[in-house]
């Protein structure tokens, strides 16, 4: 069994948690781009919804699979969002950030009655920061953040996509940290949120309702 396909039956899972009526919250990457095409079955086959996207790239895909769109001010409010995860640990913390959205995911989390992630097996991990923590930007303090977190010792790499600098949908940048293991979320996520510049952080931490994994040919919920 593929980690892919460890991630689509986590998204089969997931969508069962639609129903007729909804607003959901799209999420963004690989990971979300499989429930995203579930969820276009089902509203191919009747399922009453609307869509809220966490991206361009996902606003295209959903559009493409035929999912009715709207924008997040124009949702009276967001009943369940699925996103994936890019790691998680046993008390359901997540570093989110790989596909460029994290701003816009964030606020969703935020705005969302149930927020549902799915995940591959190999995403869970006893202790947050195997996965490099993306950090958002503004690009006139990037390269004063980037000095500024070498000198925390958090390791910062500017993202690079096709030779230049990954822009975000906001028209921000991302410093990857390479930390290894973070030993204190909390206080590395004040520390980071204090500096000017920085629009916002991979650390999603007390946000998940439910963490669906993919194990073989079977998944798991993991529930607060």
């Amino acid at each position: 069994m593929s980690l892919d396909q460890e991630k689509l039956i986590a998204a089969k899972e997931a969508v069962k948690y639609i129903k007729s009526g909804m607003t959901v919250g799209l999420g963004t990457g690989s990971t979300a781009a499989h429930m995203v095409n579930e969820l276009g079955k089902l509203v191919l086959n009747g399922l009453k919804i609307v869509g809220v996207p966490s991206s361009e790239s996902t606003k295209k895909l959903a559009t493409e699979k035929g999912i009715p769109l709207v924008t997040l001010e124009n949702a009276s409010s967001i009943d369940v969002y699925i996103d994936g995860a890019d790691e998680f640990d046993p008390y359901m913390q997540l570093i989110k950030g790989g596909g460029g959205a994290l701003l816009r995911e964030k606020i969703l989390t935020y705005n969302s009655d149930l927020v549902i992630i799915i995940a591959d097996s190999q995403k869970e991990v006893k202790r947050l920061g195997n996965y490099k923590l993306p950090v958002e930007t503004i690009p006139f303090a990037t390269q004063k953040i980037e000095q500024l977190l070498n000198k925390m010792g958090l390791q910062p790499k500017l993202r690079i996509k096709d030779g230049k600098n990954f822009i975000t949908d906001e028209g921000n940048f991302i410093l990857d940290l390479d930390i290894a293991h973070i030993t204190n979320i909390p206080s590395l996520e004040s520390r980071l949120n204090q500096i000017p510049g920085i629009v916002e952080t991979g650390l999603f931490l007390d946000m998940a309702d439910i963490i669906i994994v993919g194990k073989g040919e079977t998944s798991v919920s993991i529930k607060k």
